[in-house]
């Protein structure tokens, strides 16, 4: 199959070889000092390093036992760093993530929060890079590379995403065990279901592929495509956009499950698929009640859930069955498959080459995610 399947099909091994490294790698980067003095937590980055933060977001409160907040790198250097609260050395934590360590909004996010006096810690595969430089530690996640056959082509990103999930998962558990939330039992055995994710990811894989491919052919007119979840799986609906627009080119939105029924509800066109993302969680009650919305207004509907979300399940035209016990505040590292599936498989199908080949004027980068101008202290 396509490049971007053959990376899907190397996450389960992604999982267990990066679960152990990373947290040793956690240990290393976040200090005792720092565990225990941190009364606040911000995850901050960009694109698919924004939507494995906000999928992590629901781990960490209920791991570490303090406040976070995920937040996109622009809103948080611009918007927040000038207003962190003045509590004491250590008590404010920002995490950066970007995998190429390059980002000059995440860079430029931890260099505010610093001069805010808060403690920055980058999570990057490129330690020694900018992003390194304005952070008081780094949490490496160099990813183990790919066999040479599959080193043929710029793919959209879906092992980098997962690694930095794993990574933040795991900054998660250091936190929690260092400040006594979690004693070394429970931790240990949370360490042990993020490592059984592998599995879980490997079963969802073998569920979803060929209703995939049959949900690629039925909706092969469409002229976009909704998201829709809420909390971890909101961050997993981004991704999923993400990967499609990425693969493909088209039109793609993520929604969160509420914002869905004050505005997406409310679109003339009825040929937009959406697929609806669930865990059986904390959203499950808001969640049936937005298929049964979507569904009254004609659109077609897919949803990743349990079996169990049998309710949900008899709305939609497509169910793509996701394991059995994932915990909710894991649920987007297992998620994330049937939207990198279906991206994958509708570029495969249209013939689409990933990132509109970076034709039409996208060579040059004038997106400057890179070389965007820096601000050079909080602004207030």
């Amino acid at each position: 199959r396509s490049p971007m399947h053959q990376q899907i099909y190397t996450l389960p091994a992604l999982v267990r070889e990066t679960a152990q490294p990373f947290d040793a790698a956690a240990r290393r980067a976040l200090d005792f000092a720092t565990c225990t003095s941190v009364k606040r937590i911000y995850l901050v980055g960009c694109g698919d390093s924004h939507h494995a933060p906000v999928g992590a977001e629901l781990a960490f409160h209920q791991l570490t036992g303090v406040p976070t907040q995920a937040i996109s790198s622009l809103p948080f250097s611009r918007y927040t760093a000038g207003y962190l609260p003045a509590t004491g050395p250590k008590t404010n934590l920002v995490i950066g993530v970007s995998v190429s360590g390059r980002v000059s909004r995440t860079i430029e996010a931890l260099d505010m929060a610093r001069q805010a006096g808060a403690t920055a810690v980058a999570v990057t595969g490129n330690p020694t890079g900018p992003l390194g430089a304005v952070s008081d530690a780094v949490l490496e996640t160099a990813v183990p590379a790919l066999p040479s056959d599959l080193q043929v082509a710029v793919v959209p990103g879906v092992r980098s995403y997962l690694a930095s999930q794993v990574a933040l998962l795991m900054a998660a558990l250091r936190i929690g065990e260092a400040r006594g939330h979690l004693n070394t039992r429970a931790a240990d055995a949370e360490r042990a279901v993020i490592l059984a994710l592998a599995d879980k990811i490997e079963a969802a894989i073998d569920s979803c592929q060929a209703i995939i491919d049959q949900l690629v052919d039925a909706w092969r007119g469409a002229p976009m495509f909704e998201f829709v979840g809420a909390g971890p799986l909101y961050g997993v609906a981004m991704f999923s956009a993400a990967k499609l627009l990425e693969a493909t080119g088209e039109a793609a939105l993520a929604q969160e499950t509420e914002e869905w029924s004050h505005l997406q509800y409310f679109v003339a066109e009825p040929n937009i698929p959406i697929l609806l993302l669930c865990a059986n969680g904390f959203d499950a009650d808001r969640m049936a009640e937005v298929a049964r919305a979507a569904k009254s207004i004609g659109r077609p509907l897919a949803l990743a859930a349990p079996a169990a979300a049998d309710e949900m399940a008899q709305l939609v035209d497509a169910l793509l069955p996701m394991p059995a016990d994932v915990p909710e505040r894991y649920a987007s590292l297992v998620y994330s498959i049937p939207g990198e599936l279906f991206a994958a498989s509708r570029a495969e199908a249209l013939g689409r080459p990933y990132f509109c080949d970076f034709a039409g004027g996208r060579a040059d980068e004038a997106s400057a995610i890179y070389t965007s101008r820096q601000i050079a202290e909080p602004l207030r």
